[in-house]
Order: structure tokens, then sequence, then C-alpha cells
């Protein structure tokens, strides 16, 4: 895949917590109970982690962090990134580039655990409008010991030779996705299998659902249109070919 080789890393799985626990069908507004099995709905948490031909490793979101992290108000903390790069043989001293595909908490907060930056060595790339909008928790607890390794872009941009980020708003103001050849790390942009099935539908969560719904719709058609794949972050299965 353009010389990059993707591993996928289970942070962590379970359902979300009682704080933001809604019914699917709240969840996914215009939905209804035919649309959904009969199970709960379990997140998978998954960050990626890339090599490329040189070597030179890029990490895809960092997780849901640790027992005290943003998340644990609704995610199942801590999560277990270190112990997935380990099963990998990768230490954090050696990730040259983060990739926040955007900054809510199960995505970025194993950026920094204990007041500690995780990956020390690595820059931490994230859109501009995204770092405009940042606030409370995560504002505190996580962009601003960053602050000095943030690599802020505005737009598209290729971070390592066939690896690139691309604005995916709608979810949140500065949301994007990460490309490698056919494949899409897709962050937030597709949620649920639902989605799959009518990329129209919102979710309740979405900053701005109507651009969500959009970027969603044109990812998918482009995708599809080459029989392209999405690499998702809450999917039981990490791969999804796009038909």
């Amino acid at each position: 895949m353009s010389g990059v080789e993707v591993f996928p890393l289970c942070d962590a799985v379970g359902p979300m917590g009682p704080s933001i626990r809604r019914a699917l069908t709240e969840t996914f507004p215009g939905t209804s109970a035919a649309d959904f099995d009969a199970d709960p709905w379990v997140l998978h948490f998954h960050c990626y982690l890339l090599r490329d031909r040189g070597g030179r490793l890029v990490l895809v979101d960092t997780g849901i962090g640790a027992a005290d992290s943003p998340a644990s108000s609704w995610a199942p903390v801590p999560g277990g990134l270190r112990g997935e790069l380990a099963r990998v043989g990768v230490e954090p001293g050696q990730i040259e580039t983060v990739v926040l595909t955007h900054l809510h908490s199960d995505h970025a907060s194993g950026a920094v655990e204990d007041g500690v930056v995780a990956f020390p060595n690595a820059r931490h790339v994230l859109q501009r409008a995204e770092i405009e909008v940042a606030s409370g928790a995560v504002a505190q607890q996580i962009v601003r010991p960053l602050e000095d390794r943030l690599q802020v872009v505005d737009g598209e941009v290729e971070v390592l030779p066939g690896i690139r980020v691309i604005p995916a708003p709608g979810h949140t103001p500065g949301h994007q996705v990460v490309r490698v050849g056919e494949l899409v790390m897709t962050g937030d942009v597709v949620l649920h299998p639902v989605q799959l099935a009518d990329p129209k539908v919102t979710y309740v969560y979405d900053d701005d659902p109507e651009t969500a719904a959009a970027t969603r719709i044109a990812l998918l058609d482009e995708l599809r249109a080459e029989r392209g794949m999405i690499a998702t972050a809450h999917f039981p299965d990490p791969f999804t070919r796009v038909e």
C-alpha cells in the first residue's frame, strides 16, 4: 500500500459510559430500531501505526489514555495502546509523527498521560481549525503540554511520502483523515455501519451534522469508485472495503 505498512492497534473495547449513552435511534437521528441488531453498541477504539519504506513511524490517534484521562467519564479507561505498540515491537520514543484526527477525548487522550507527553520525539499534526476550538480538559491536559511539539496545518498535507492528512470537517471543525494509497483512516467520519448503508445518517455528537454527512458522502463515493478501504476508529473489524 504505497510502500507503507499499516498496523491496527486496539486500544480498548467497551460501551459508552452512562454520561453520554443514548438509545441508538437517538444517537443516529432518523434511524429506527430495525436498522440495528439487538445487541448494544460496543465500541472498539482503534489507533493505527504506519511504517514507511524508510522505517519511519507514524501513529494515527492515541486512544483513550490513562485511568484519569479526559475520556474517563465515559470510555473504558485505561487504554492499552502502549501494550499494543509493544506487541508490534515499537517503543513510544521511536514514533516520529503523531496525527490526531481530532481532539475528542477518545482519540487524543493518550498523547499526554499524567502531564507527560507520551511520544516525546514526535511532532503532533493537527489542523489549525481544530486547535482554535479546543477547550476544557482536552485543551488544558492535551493541547497545552504539546504546544512545542505541534505541527499546525491548514488543509491537505503530505506528512511523509505516501502519507497524507486531508481535512474532513463536520464531526469537529478541524477533523482530518489520513490517506495511504487506497486506504483512508477515517477517525469519526464513519462511526457505525449504519452510516455505510446510508451515509446521510447523522450522529448526535457531530458539531455540524450537515457538513459531516456531506464529508462522509463525498469520501465514501470517492472510495467506492476506487474500491478502496476505510480503517475506522470504532468498528469491530478495523478494515472495511467500500463497495
